[in-house]
């Protein structure tokens, strides 16, 4: 089939690129010009394992190109996907000006009947925003094309989306029109080989699902993060608790790792965005806004634990405090609401210093900060330790979790690590002279 992706961003390239690995033909479209360009040229503008040679291969083979061209971007596909951002508005709300604005460039250019497809996270309601935005200027154009407009919501994990998209646990897609359902059905052919994976139900219904899919973990996480602030005063250990828990089938495993909080693009975003419509039409919500206010507050508590340790607040001023990891979770670049900033930027206010080593996230830190002299990014994890009063780690990437406890205690001026995701033995580094804090499990 041929499709059109509007949007080159994490999921419009992502999607893009994996349908066209799977024999689709594969128009992206972009307004960036300077994106565009770097696309065209093998540039890829987002770190994702697996990704770069996908569409390497792919533009190779003529099976994936991009335009800024949004005329010959509408009418290379009947089926025209929209993958923009939907940032929170200030309100918390998703600003779906982007989303309406495509709808608009297709609407004004479409020659026949098009399926319009909603990939991008949005409230709701909005395939019904996006048909009457259609129907308003196919109905100034004079025209009286027919349209289906479905919703088609994406479940992309950040550092593993490759493999999501190529091997989907389920595809859900919202419309009950008929033509539409053929379509879509067609193009996920290839992924439905060995069971069907594909779920058709109503508009709503696919757009509600994935702000609960995502507000759901959310909520396991903060839950788990208020049982290890409370593990910590009662004397328990959360991960024995974890793994209690976690051996219970109705629980399981996944997400119940306590820590500093979580950050990315979609869990604060869209569990924001939910409590938003909640509020909308007339409900309260008092769960979604109890997860944002224990994430937030976790996000605080690496920085409460090494105040505490030097005696206060004021006691950090002077202090070179290491960092490992910025990106809000391993395999990504992505610091979007990442823990890590919200540390750093705490200790800056206090007057201190950071040395920072993350494997791939050291070029997004240096576009978000720039050069100050309060951060230095460094070269190694080891370098990194060097002359710093306390190690913090905020991402649980591999090469930190099996380090040389020796060579950094050469290295750090005192033997102190606040950790955020738990790495360490506390017993272990405690009966090596350590002082180590980690989440919910008291101090070594």
């Amino acid at each position: 089939m041929k499709l059109t992706i509007f949007g080159t961003g994490y999921v419009g390239l992502v999607t893009g690129a994996c349908l066209a690995e799977v024999g689709h033909t594969v128009l992206c479209m972009d307004v960036d010009q300077d994106k565009v360009d770097k696309l065209r040229a093998g540039v890829i503008p987002i770190w994702e394992p697996g990704l770069e040679p996908i569409v390497e291969r792919n533009v190779r083979d003529g099976r994936l190109r991009f335009t800024t061209d949004v005329e010959e971007a509408v009418r290379h596909a009947e089926v025209q996907f929209i993958a923009v951002g939907t940032p929170p508005d200030e309100d918390g709300s998703a600003d779906l000006q982007y989303v309406l604005a495509v709808a608009e460039g297709i609407a004004r250019h479409m020659p026949r009947y098009r399926v319009i497809v909603n990939k991008s996270t949005v409230p709701v309601g909005t395939a019904d925003k996006v048909q009457a935005r259609v129907a308003e200027i196919l109905a100034e154009r004079g025209e009286a094309i027919a349209f289906d407009v479905v919703s088609n919501p994406e479940f992309l994990k950040e550092g593993a989306a490759v493999g999501d998209f190529l091997k989907p646990d389920r595809i859900i897609i919202g419309t009950r029109a008929a033509r539409a359902q053929e379509r879509m059905r067609e193009l996920y052919e290839p992924f439905n080989r060995n069971h069907e994976r594909t779920q058709f139900m109503e508009v709503k219904s696919a757009e509600l699902t994935k702000y609960a899919a995502n507000a759901m973990l959310a909520t396991k996480i903060s839950f788990m993060n208020e049982l290890a602030n409370m593990a910590e005063l009662l004397g328990a250990d959360i991960e024995e608790v974890r793994r209690g828990i976690g051996a219970d089938p109705r629980i399981g495993y996944h997400f119940i790792y306590p820590g500093c909080g979580y950050g990315g693009s979609c869990f604060p975003k869209d569990v924001q965005a939910l409590g938003r419509t909640a509020a909308q039409i007339g409900y309260d919500a008092p769960l979604l806004r109890a997860v944002e206010a224990v994430n937030n507050r976790q996000k605080t508590m690496l920085f409460t634990k090494l105040a505490k340790h030097f005696g206060g607040t004021e006691a950090l001023r002077g202090r070179t405090i290491a960092l490992w990891g910025l990106a809000f979770k391993p395999n990504t670049d992505d610091m979007r609401a990442a823990p890590s900033r919200t540390l750093m930027e705490a200790l800056w206010a206090a007057g201190a210093r950071v040395q920072a080593f993350d494997p791939v996230a050291m070029d997004e830190a240096r576009r978000l900060y720039g050069a100050r002299a309060d951060l230095a990014l460094c070269r190694s994890k080891y370098s990194a330790l060097e002359g710093a009063d306390a190690l913090a780690i905020c991402t649980e990437w591999q090469l930190f979790r099996a380090p040389d406890f020796e060579e950094m205690a050469s290295l750090l001026k005192a033997k102190v690590i606040v950790d955020g995701r738990n790495l360490y033995s506390p017993e272990r580094l405690g009966a090596d002279g350590w002082h180590y804090y980690g989440v919910g499990r008291g101090a070594a």
